[in-house]
């Protein structure tokens, strides 16, 4: 459901260096005499429109049979210039919030990239013949939600911020008026509970989120391996580390490849740049600390199914595996499965959530 490094080569007089090594240099300025840099690629020019993405998110896409917890999410997804001037993007107040925090040009670091996306995913119980509260299981839950994001890169540092801010809506009917309305076409069972989901009705929400993300040294030609820090206030409030890979034939930017930064169905991930001939593996894992989660504990509003913070697990485990292939002419596809260990402590809601998704992109000359 985003100098420009080429992975595996360098900048003209630079290497790849280690959080030690900057620090040497950060203190030492003989070092960068010591120490050359690699070649690397001078930062491109963003395009108008780079390129646009569909996402699909379903826990039907993996194996077994499965229909509850994380269970759809669809979104799109655009990049380039275009995204921070559409009239609907959240640039604006997103630059706001990135100048009054210090992040805009933090560590010398440029703009190289925005995205904007619109979505909406949905949550439900193992139960959905059920049209009473379900206490013990997860809580229906739903938001539709419009993101803004914004990348901004330091190549001769190897380190990449991304900066987001999403405005939604919880509660609304339309995720359960269009999940049942597949399911009515396809035969399948109808989620009756739908009006018990969390904030019923309609309530606003929202949610910054910051992440630095770094290439490590033991990156090559057809293998990147990168760590990222990030931390979310709002919906969803936490603070996480990530270790991630790609591996095969490499074209894009090591930068441009972020699925440690998707949230459910929020992806922001449109920047790819890579036009062909790019096809690798790509996976991780991330370890969380949650302290709040707007999808199991309500926000504002009562709700008829919700948890208190002493109920629901504040350390989450999440890992992911994919594939991604490019066509001719920019079209690619993805196919990821995704998933990540109990999030409510008793009852039968405490279980791991598995999902697959699939995600085709184009990407524009």
């Amino acid at each position: 459901m985003l100098a420009l490094p080429i992975p595996g080569q360098a900048m003209e007089g630079t290497a790849v260096r280690s959080p030690l090594t900057l620090a040497m240099a950060d203190s030492d300025p003989a070092f960068d005499e010591q120490h050359p840099r690699q070649p690397r690629a001078t930062p491109d020019r963003e395009r108008k429109t780079a390129s646009w993405s569909l996402t699909f998110d379903n826990d039907l896409l993996v194996p077994g049979s499965r229909d509850q917890d994380y269970t759809y999410g669809i979104s799109v997804a655009t990049s380039g210039s275009r995204a921070r001037d559409y009239w609907l993007s959240l640039d604006t107040p997103l630059g706001w919030l990135d100048r009054a925090l210090g992040v805009e040009g933090i560590g010398g670091s440029q703009i190289q990239g925005h995205s904007f996306e619109a979505g909406l995913f949905g949550f439900t119980p193992e139960d959905k013949s059920a049209g009473e509260p379900l206490y013990g299981d997860r809580p229906y839950a739903s938001m539709v939600y419009l993101s803004s994001s914004r990348i901004q890169v330091s190549p001769d540092r190897q380190v990449a911020w991304n900066s987001t801010l999403t405005l939604g809506v919880l509660g609304l009917d339309v995720v359960g008026d269009l999940q049942n309305g597949v399911h009515k076409v396809l035969s399948n069972e109808r989620a009756e509970g739908w009006d018990h989901q969390i904030s019923q009705g309609g309530e606003p929400t929202a949610r910054y989120d910051l992440a630095r993300q770094r290439i490590l040294p033991v990156s090559s030609e057809h293998f990147e391996l990168k760590s990222t820090v990030e931390g979310s206030v709002g919906y969803l409030t936490e603070a996480r580390w990530s270790l991630s890979f790609r591996a095969g034939r490499l074209q894009s930017p090591w930068w441009q490849a972020n699925p440690e930064l998707a949230r459910y169905g929020e992806r922001n991930n449109a920047t790819t740049t890579a036009r062909d001939n790019e096809h690798y593996v790509w996976g991780g894992v991330a370890l969380v600390g949650r302290a709040y989660n707007a999808f199991l504990e309500g926000q504002f509003r009562g709700s008829d199914v919700e948890y208190d913070s002493d109920q629901v697990n504040h350390g989450v485990v999440e890992g992911w595996l994919g594939y991604t292939y490019a066509f001719d002419h920019g079209y690619r596809i993805s196919y990821v499965l995704r998933g990540h260990t109990s999030e409510l402590k008793d009852g039968p809601g405490d279980r791991n959530v598995l999902w697959g998704g699939v995600v085709f992109a184009k990407t524009l000359p």
